[in-house]
């Protein structure tokens, strides 16, 4: 029992995730997601730097920021400014669960970029409790973006699709 609580600090401590941090830096990954027993961390990388997502008992655990890669700096100039389109609208998750954006692996995807949905068109499924839920647009418009991959974890109000009005 004390060894498997040795263990459990290990993964959750620290320096660890420091080190952790730098191989998603070192390796250009975009996510580690770590589990022992009942308790869970999960490292990904977003829009502007490592998030430290944990369970519940580690929630209150300090986190320092990464350091940059010292062979790249990171500059003002060199960081995409993302385009911010006011016409745009989201469709996004309703729940909490995995996302699927066809029926069955062997099928075509429910929608693609490009096509044009109404607020009744089915546009993926979300998988919650071993239940598949079929998810419908709830808006017309154009897909102009998919922003989820298949069996990606989605929260509620995720974004999963971009449109433009129709």
């Amino acid at each position: 029992m004390a060894r498997e609580q040795e263990g459990e600090q290990m993964v959750f401590d620290v320096n660890r995730i420091r080190q952790l941090i730098e191989l998603m830096n070192e390796h250009e990954l975009n996510e580690i997601d770590l589990r022992n027993a009942d308790r869970r961390i999960r490292l990904r990388r977003g829009a502007t730097d490592v998030a430290v997502l944990a369970s519940p008992p580690m929630a209150s655990m300090p986190m320092a920021a990464p350091a940059a890669p010292a062979q790249a700096p990171v500059t003002a100039a060199a960081t995409p400014t993302p385009v911010v389109d006011e016409k745009a609208i989201f469709i996004k998750s309703p729940m909490v669960g995995s996302f699927y954006s066809r029926p069955k692996p062997t099928a075509a995807a429910y929608i693609k970029v490009g096509d044009v949905v109404q607020p009744d068109t089915i546009v993926c499924m979300i998988e919650a409790m071993k239940t598949f839920n079929e998810m419908p647009a709830g808006i017309a418009g154009k897909v102009v973006e998919v922003l989820v991959k298949d069996e990606e974890p989605v929260d509620v109000n995720k974004p999963l699709f971009k449109l433009v009005p129709a």
